[in-house]
């Protein structure tokens, strides 16, 4: 049994504390060091008064993880912080990544912990309605660690698949090209009038919202806090939300009735050898 510390890879969510899971809270409170981005820990310095505290910058995320792990294989209970989940865009997989570059195994110490938080894009679709009830996927927009060529690929076959897709790290005061170049690509495969929502901060201070269109959208300030949600083919707006349908209505009417040629619990029968799955 292992008798070292404990890293525990916490997602808080998108900062303020009513997002952020009991877990996630619990976590924090019990550890002894709490490691992270200044920015993330700044969102939870109520709850580490008396703690020891990690806190670097922008692309210092190696040692961040380096310096979590070491303590907690020390013996010393850790909580290493992202924002939204700490598996989706966040330090959780680095943490991997450094150890087996040390060759831990399970059952060495430290002892691991993985608790989930509310991503970017769940956060931001909640706050302008139900844009992903339907398939989507997230993309990155930094090509920091990714080339260009990969990314762009990446957004030609979602756009290309009627994906809903969400926008992470958009543009920043040195990289305004790529949001462009998304835009372009995108249009390729949707109308003009398709629905985009721009969620800077959600949940925060300095929250901002704009409902605008695939046309507009980048007449508006885009940022690095900026989430960038494209609809797809059937996405709509309703009283100012932003909606995609699951698909109901191909099946049953709004009355529950099951449509001609359909059957409740089996495939969809399309009506249309052109209609689109």
């Amino acid at each position: 049994m292992s008798s070292g510390g404990v890293l525990s890879l916490v997602g808080i969510g998108p900062g303020d504390g009513a997002h952020a899971t009991p877990a996630a809270l619990e976590a924090i409170r019990e550890a002894q060091v709490v490691v992270g981005y200044r920015t993330y820990v700044k969102l939870v310095r109520h709850l580490i008064e008396g703690k020891e505290v990690v806190q670097t910058g922008m692309t210092e995320e190696i040692g961040r993880a380096r310096s979590a792990v070491e303590r907690a294989k020390a013996g010393a209970n850790v909580a290493l912080i992202s924002s939204g989940d700490a598996g989706v865009y966040g330090m959780a997989g680095l943490v991997f990544e450094v150890l087996r570059d040390m060759g831990w195994k399970r059952g060495d110490d430290p002892t691991l912990r993985l608790i989930p938080g509310i991503t970017a894009a769940n956060s931001c679709a909640s706050r302008v309605g139900a844009p992903l009830v339907h398939d989507s996927c997230t993309i990155s927009l930094s090509d920091l660690l990714t080339p260009w060529p990969v990314i762009a690929k990446r957004i030609d076959a979602a756009a290309s698949a009627d994906f809903v897709i969400s926008l992470y790290n958009p543009a920043s005061g040195r990289r305004t090209r790529q949001i462009v170049e998304a835009h372009s690509i995108i249009r390729r495969y949707r109308e003009g009038t398709t629905p985009v929502a721009l969620v800077k901060g959600a949940y925060r201070e300095a929250e901002k919202v704009v409902m605008t269109d695939l046309d507009h959208f980048l007449d508006y300030e885009i940022g690095m806090l900026t989430t960038v949600i494209v609809g797809n083919s059937n996405t709509f707006l309703f009283e100012g939300y932003m909606v995609t349908p699951r698909g109901y209505t191909r099946k049953y009417t709004l009355e529950g009735d099951v449509l001609p040629g359909q059957m409740p619990g089996r495939s969809l029968v399309l009506q249309n050898q052109k209609e689109e799955l």
